[in-house]
């Protein structure tokens, strides 16, 4: 259940990523703490699922690439939550080129559309938060992930502007910063790793993926989203401009 049961009771959800992994976790999270939660993905048989599980879902199918679809989302939310992400790895000088332009398009121009909408109806109010799902990745690179690493790091910045802006109208804006959580994204590039270098998934998991975390276990996305739920809860109105590590010590030094 929710930390923070019936604290969000009348306020308005947009969680982007929704269909699985941390996104629907936070959808959960904010369902059960009584916001009424506008589910956002491309994958709509995912969010039908979702809405049919969990009371107070809304379903909005939207593919975040599209900045006209875009446009067309709810913009009277209270909270907005930026979970949307994809992933491509591959050395720079044969990176392709069309899988960089849409990384850059979910993970850091939707956001930012979003973002740019949502804003008025939160200044109005007088009451706003934004999280932005960043990664440790977007405080700290690592090879053959250009695009990634320039999107998280993009949103960093994106975030702290948001915080300093919407300060003077009671509006929050923060990064979550998780290492490797188990998500669908995470389980299909430990497969394609295995394969690429031939060893087993569980070797990928120890000896590429946590080779950098000093607490060696993959994140849970509820504990990522039960972050999430916190940075909006009661505790939450100076809690802007920065950003929040969940990464077992990746980033400590």
């Amino acid at each position: 259940m929710s930390t923070y049961p019936n604290y969000h009771d009348g306020r308005r959800a947009l969680v982007t990523g929704a269909a699985s992994g941390i996104g629907r976790e936070a959808a959960i999270k904010f369902a059960q703490a009584g916001a009424h939660v506008l589910a956002v993905d491309i994958n709509a048989d995912g969010l039908a699922a979702l809405a049919a599980e969990v009371d107070g879902i809304e379903p909005v199918p939207c593919d975040l690439s599209d900045y006209d679809a875009i446009a067309e989302l709810p913009t009277d939310v209270d909270i907005l939550v930026n979970v949307a992400g994809i992933q491509t790895v591959s050395p720079i000088q044969e990176f392709p080129v069309e899988k960089f332009e849409l990384i850059m398009r979910v993970m850091l121009h939707a956001p930012w559309y979003l973002i740019r909408q949502s804003v008025p109806h939160m200044y109005a109010n007088g009451w706003g938060r934004i999280v932005n799902l960043s990664s440790a990745h977007g405080l700290r690179a690592s090879e053959y992930k250009s695009a990634y690493v320039t999107a998280k790091h993009g949103l960093e910045g994106l975030s702290k502007v948001v915080a300093l802006e919407g300060a003077p109208h009671g509006v929050t804006s923060v990064t979550v910063n998780p290492a490797y959580v188990r998500t669908p994204l995470v389980e299909k590039q430990i497969a394609d790793q295995a394969r690429t270098h031939g060893i087993s998934e569980d070797e990928v998991i120890e000896k590429i993926m946590l080779t950098r975390s000093h607490v060696k276990r993959l994140i849970e996305p509820e504990e990522v989203a039960e972050l999430v739920l916190f940075l909006t809860g009661p505790a939450s109105a100076s809690m802007s401009g920065t950003s929040y590590p969940i990464d077992g010590a990746w980033t400590a030094y």
